[in-house]
């Protein structure tokens, strides 16, 4: 599933359209198609891993899931989600949630939210992450209303750039090692989109899909699916402690 920075890189590519008048909709989505023919692209923006595209009464919003992918200027085999076509070019959506969100898109989203926002508010995560005590860390670095744009790589490599378990309880963590993870995870998002961007983002990985520890050489532990939102964690279990109280 692409993360924030990944969405923030698509925003980028597909820029030159705002601005510009849709000529032709297509794809299999179910939403109302025709609605955007005819209509200029307003903005387009980003927000965790959403990516949003502005018309003047609605936006839409795309999600690429699991398995999503766009291109630009260039057709897959596979039927689109949606296609929009403009005087100069077209870009597509496959394997992904298109939706119509009726108003302005200001309106809707929280931007302080976003990971990769101007505006990030790490006041605003800091005190929602202490507020969710029962959590298991892993579970709320993953908390799109806390973190917009972490997704399950940005998880791992926070919690073993700031030295903890994943299966440790929120509220058994000091609140100066929390203010530490929420800094952490706004910092190594611009880390991934600076490595994205190079295409060498796999070659800064620490732990996630790694074997042994960088720091002390220990086998790094893989559990498949951990915590409530069952997902994969990878860990070293001699460098990152387990808050327990």
């Amino acid at each position: 599933m692409p993360e924030g920075p990944s969405i923030v890189i698509l925003r980028e590519e597909l820029s030159q359209f705002k601005g510009k008048k849709v000529l032709k909709v297509s794809g299999n989505s179910k939403i109302e198609l025709e609605r955007m023919k005819g209509k200029k692209v307003l903005d387009m923006r980003s927000w965790g891993k959403h990516f949003l595209i502005s018309f003047d009464d609605f936006f839409i919003r795309i999600h690429l899931l699991m398995f999503g992918s766009y291109r630009v200027n260039e057709l897959k085999e596979t039927a689109p989600r949606l296609r929009l076509e403009f005087k100069a070019g077209e870009f597509s959506f496959y394997a992904c949630s298109v939706k119509i969100i009726e108003g302005d898109v200001n309106d809707v989203y929280d931007w302080e939210r976003d990971t990769m926002s101007d505006v990030w508010n790490p006041e605003k995560a800091y005190k929602s992450l202490v507020a969710e005590k029962e959590e298991l860390i892993c579970d709320s670095l993953l908390d799109q209303e806390i973190f917009a744009g972490v997704g399950n790589i940005i998880k791992n490599e926070v919690l073993f750039l700031t030295k903890v378990q994943p299966e440790s309880l929120v509220k058994d963590i000091p609140r100066k090692k929390l203010k530490e993870i929420v800094k952490t995870a706004r910092e190594y998002c611009f880390d991934f989109l600076r490595w994205k961007r190079k295409f060498e983002l796999k070659k800064h990985y620490t732990v996630h899909t790694k074997s042994v520890c960088p720091d002390c050489g220990s086998k790094i532990v893989l559990k498949q699916k951990m915590g409530r939102r069952q997902r994969r964690s990878f860990f070293c279990e001699n460098c990152q402690v387990l808050y327990l109280k």
